[in-house]
């Protein structure tokens, strides 16, 4: 375990994503897709906290429990890294959520991926960012960038990840308390499933598509009315399979213009996107 660090008062950050393209090229025999896609981080995060339990329990307690804890991806990253490891250590974690369940930020996954990556230095393991993140992927397509930590253009499942430096970029989110079930976005009839595949530069030349976008607005009546609204202030993004929508800005103070033209009801962030996430910074400056 590395020393020095206040583990009982340390809190790590797991940021959120938003997807600024999703295009689906196929249908893979195991039932997943085959997509491409930009993770882009932001900095707004789920907070967690991890203590040493030398009993070898793992123990979790969060103040928003959807599921229960046996279903949590935190619960299952971390006996996952235990079992793989074979670490007669334990740890006692609190989560402690800002991100919403089924909006297409990534919050479970990230909150996945900070746990391996800290449970890695607090049962001092030594796995590479590469072992972690295989790992990872066996807890959902997701977890793999945000074990990697970098803004990145991804495919296959999304494991396959090449890490991107976006330009610098605000973004006003807008989060419903709509939860979209990505198991029912991607059954959807109206999902497309066969788009032409693209390059990173197909991206950075502007194609920024979410073929998601379709079969939500769809599903959820509600969530259309949020979108034709937002719309009315310029153009309005969904993120991964929803139900978060997002619009770009070029600059903290334009996305806060932006969102102080939004109703004051709907809830909204103004948030930057970075290119490293906030955990790994946090554990360049905690570990050198």
């Amino acid at each position: 375990m590395a020393s020095g660090i206040d583990w009982a008062n340390n809190w790590w950050p797991a940021p959120a994503k938003l997807n600024l393209v999703l295009n689906i090229v196929g249908r893979r025999a195991d039932g997943y897709h085959d997509i491409q896609t930009v993770f882009q981080l932001v900095a707004v995060s789920d907070w967690l906290n991890f203590r040493l339990n030398n009993e070898g329990e793992v123990g979790l307690s969060c103040d928003s429990m959807i599921g229960g804890i046996e279903g949590n991806l935190v619960m299952k990253a971390a006996r996952l890294l235990k079992a793989d490891s074979g670490t007669s250590k334990g740890a006692s974690i609190v989560l402690k959520k800002t991100l919403p369940m089924g909006a297409g930020l990534g919050g479970g996954s990230s909150d996945a991926a900070t746990t391996l990556v800290i449970l890695n230095e607090l049962w001092d393991l030594k796995y590479s960012k590469g072992q972690l993140a295989r790992l990872g992927a066996t807890l959902g397509a997701d977890v793999p960038v945000f074990v990697i930590g970098k803004s990145a253009w991804a495919e296959g499942k999304g494991e396959v990840i090449t890490a991107l430096e976006l330009p610098p970029k605000w973004f006003v989110v807008v989060n419903s308390s709509i939860h979209c079930s990505t198991k029912d976005v991607f059954n959807h009839n109206c999902l497309t499933r066969d788009s032409s595949a693209i390059t990173i530069c197909d991206f950075l030349g502007g194609q920024n598509k979410n073929d998601c976008f379709a079969a939500v607005m769809e599903m959820e009546e509600e969530l259309a009315k949020v979108y034709k609204q937002f719309s009315l202030f310029g153009e309005v993004f969904l993120t991964g399979t929803g139900s978060s929508l997002f619009a770009v800005c070029e600059t903290r103070q334009e996305a806060v213009a932006l969102s102080e033209q939004l109703p004051n009801q709907w809830d909204k962030w103004v948030v930057e996107g970075v290119n490293e996430s906030p955990l790994h910074k946090a554990l360049n400056l905690s570990f050198g």
